[in-house]
């Protein structure tokens, strides 16, 4: 058993189940293959000492964890980088869900690792939809050949996730560049010394602009100058966190650090999301990816643990447990690569659900990875409680699962009256696939759908998280009963899309009974005792 998914399985997904037809399928097989390789034989051995050694701030700025440089060198020089990148620019012009599905053994085998091409690939698609012909010219070649990565700058100590409150100022230079004051947080991968520059994407505020969110512009800062100059922006901090401790979570000062308009001012948030929203899907990958490593982890310990007589992944609650794990990654696969390659609409519609669905059924697959181990599970040396630490974060970061609830609710429910999200119902009860499970879920999803668009503001917000799963679980169901029902599909898939339907589908009757009930101490203003 490897250490990710098997590429040949994903390749069939991809053609068999969600209509891939940009490439042969072999062809898009061997695309795979050869990125799980690099997964599994350079990047998987460093996930330990990432773990244990982490980065480290120095006299110079952040030094990247043991092995790192030399693996994000090996990475770049493949080309994997520009996989989905203009060529105009230097990159391979593939589709965006194959550089997705490409990720996805990269974040198996070292999530740490895996958010610097991460950031720097959504930072080059925020390029090529919103930077000048001559931005483009300049930046993109550096970024999609590696010598260069890319950051995405909007936290501050007051501002999280309230883009409103941001105070970092932009002032002009005269010479027709910025000046950029101020402080952000959280920065991931904000410094390191594995390549020539960093170019940082700054949310900042211009003189005279209106206040909160619309009065944000977008501005590029690099961390080295054209001339060779430091950029007046140093990292003078790094976080000590639960996970993730290979990458270097940064506090950043820009200290009238010089910078360039991107995209038109005060339409910095706007620029933003084309970043944001590929991030999103990338973290839903993140989230799938350490499923799928918890899983091989485990099953791999349970197929070598003798308890009461015999291996234990003989035992069938052990069973339960690693199958609902390998069930929850493929549906997360599967939701996730369905929501970057339907059209711009329904894809609107379900990012939110793929970001906060995948990375929840991360954080349950690891948790039931710990659980396989038994005591073992909570001594580090096994590791797999590295993928519960690691994992934890991916419902939090690029827009808290919460927020991606919120959004789900306003826009893509409440705005046009559930309209969407019932053609997808409507879709789904018409599927050959619809067995009496999706169709008793596809119902539970309708009524929950009426109730939300009836329900007064309060009670359908503290619904909106539930509704979310329901939406999540429905559609990787939905997905997974495809597989279930196709003659050839790869016998592991198909066993896992059953245990899916089965076990996990069932849970949309529940989440549509949670969300239809928000009891008083929700939706009231009382004290929390």
């Amino acid at each position: 058993m490897g250490l990710t998914a098997p590429p040949e399985e994903t390749a069939w997904l991809l053609h068999h189940i969600l209509g891939f037809e940009a490439l042969e399928e072999a062809d898009t097989s061997a695309v795979l293959q050869e990125i799980t390789r690099t997964a599994e034989g350079v990047l998987a051995p460093l996930d330990r000492d990432g773990d244990r050694v982490g980065a480290r701030l120095g006299e110079q700025g952040v030094i990247a964890a043991p092995g790192f440089a030399e693996a994000f060198h090996v990475y770049t020089e493949a080309g994997w980088m520009g996989i989905a990148a203009s060529s105009d620019y230097g990159g391979q012009d593939l589709p965006h869900v194959l550089g997705l599905a490409a990720l996805e053994p990269v974040s198996s085998a070292n999530m740490a690792f895996g958010l610097c091409p991460l950031l720097t690939q959504d930072a080059i698609t925020l390029l090529q939809a919103h930077g000048s012909v001559e931005q483009r010219q300049r930046w993109l070649p550096h970024l999609i050949a590696g010598r260069w990565t890319g950051t995405m700058c909007l936290s501050e100590p007051q501002a999280g996730s309230d883009l409103s409150s941001v105070r970092t100022r932009a002032t002009p230079d005269g010479n027709g560049g910025y000046l950029i004051r101020g402080e952000k947080i959280f920065i991931t991968w904000g410094d390191h010394g594995m390549t020539e520059n960093i170019l940082h994407l700054v949310l900042a505020r211009l003189p005279g602009a209106p206040a909160g969110s619309p009065g944000l512009s977008l501005f590029a800062v690099p961390k080295v100058l054209p001339d060779g100059r430091r950029n007046a922006v140093a990292c003078t901090a790094i976080e000590h966190k639960l996970g993730i401790h290979g990458s270097p979570t940064c506090t950043l000062a820009f200290e009238d650090a010089v910078g360039e308009l991107v995209g038109h001012r005060n339409r910095g948030v706007f620029c933003m999301f084309a970043m944001m929203t590929a991030a999103r899907l990338a973290v839903a990958i993140q989230g799938v990816g350490v499923a799928e490593r918890a899983f091989r982890r485990a099953a791999a310990f349970a197929g070598q643990r003798e308890q009461g007589g015999a291996l234990i992944d003989r035992h069938p609650d052990v069973r339960r447990m690693l199958w609902t794990m390998r069930a929850l990654a493929l549906g997360g696969r599967l939701l996730a690569l369905y929501a970057a390659s339907v059209p711009n609409g329904r894809a609107a519609l379900l990012i939110p659900v793929a970001k906060a669905w995948c990375t929840e059924a991360g954080v349950e697959a690891a948790s039931l990875g710990v659980q396989v181990h038994g005591g073992m599970g909570f001594i580090e040396e096994t590791g797999a409680a590295q993928h519960l630490r690691d994992a934890r974060i991916a419902p939090i970061y690029e827009g808290t699962n919460g927020i991606m609830a919120q959004t789900l609710l306003r826009r893509g429910v409440l705005r046009d009256k559930g309209a969407a999200l019932g053609t997808l119902l409507d879709e789904i009860e018409a599927a050959d696939c619809a067995t009496s499970a999706l169709l008793h879920a596809a119902r539970a999803a309708r009524n929950a759908l009426a109730w939300a668009c009836a329900a007064d503001t309060r009670a359908a917000d503290a619904g909106a998280t539930p509704l979310l799963q329901l939406v999540g679980t429905l559609v990787a169901g939905w997905l997974c009963a495809r597989v279930q029902a196709h003659a050839d599909a790869p016998q592991a898939a198909r066993l896992a899309a059953s245990v899916f339907v089965d076990q996990v589908l069932p849970r949309v009757a529940c989440y549509g009974a949670m969300a239809a009930a928000p009891t008083a101490a929700l939706v009231g203003d009382d004290p929390i005792a």
